[in-house]
């Protein structure tokens, strides 16, 4: 099996999908949360571009340490410079992807904070991780658009607002 064009498969269909939430993002919106504990929907729509780009960091670092300020947010503020930053971050996913070897898939990632470890898999794992982490967060994202009436696209099916029989 060809697990690295199976990664890349994946990336580009959770990009596409993506593309479409992205698409629908509502300028004027930065700062709503649905609770106080939510992130607020312009942080959020950023984070989930970012991790596009985490196949690259995974497959080019042992560890990604937040004690040492190895991540820092990015911070947008329009719907513009949201879908420049998904581009650019899935064109760098993509591109380790096509650059790495089956082999790299093996070594171990860690994610820390100091000493703390907070989660530890082989490249792969990490890489399964992120393209988790990318459904999970557009999953509420979709549910921001849809508490404030904006139009939720088909992720794995029809939404309510696209019908795709």
């Amino acid at each position: 099996m060809n697990t690295l064009q199976n990664l890349r498969d994946e990336l580009k269909h959770e990009y596409e999908t993506t593309k479409k939430f992205i698409a629908n993002y509502p300028e004027g919106k930065n700062q709503y949360a649905p609770h106080e504990k939510s992130m607020k929907m312009m942080p959020l729509a950023t984070h989930i571009a970012e991790v596009f780009a985490w196949p690259a960091m995974i497959l080019n670092t042992a560890e990604l340490d937040f004690a040492k300020g190895d991540y820092q947010p990015t911070i947008l503020n329009t719907k513009a410079e949201l879908q420049k930053k998904l581009d650019e971050d899935y064109n760098a996913g993509k591109a380790a992807l096509e650059t790495a070897q089956e082999s790299a898939l093996d070594s171990n990632w860690k994610m820390r904070s100091g000493d703390q470890v907070l989660a530890e898999w082989s490249k792969y794992g990490a890489i399964r991780h992120a393209l988790d982490q990318i459904i999970h967060h557009r999953a509420q994202l979709g549910v921001y658009y849809r508490m404030n009436d904006i139009p939720v696209p088909a992720s794995y099916g029809p939404s309510a607002d696209e019908k795709g029989f």
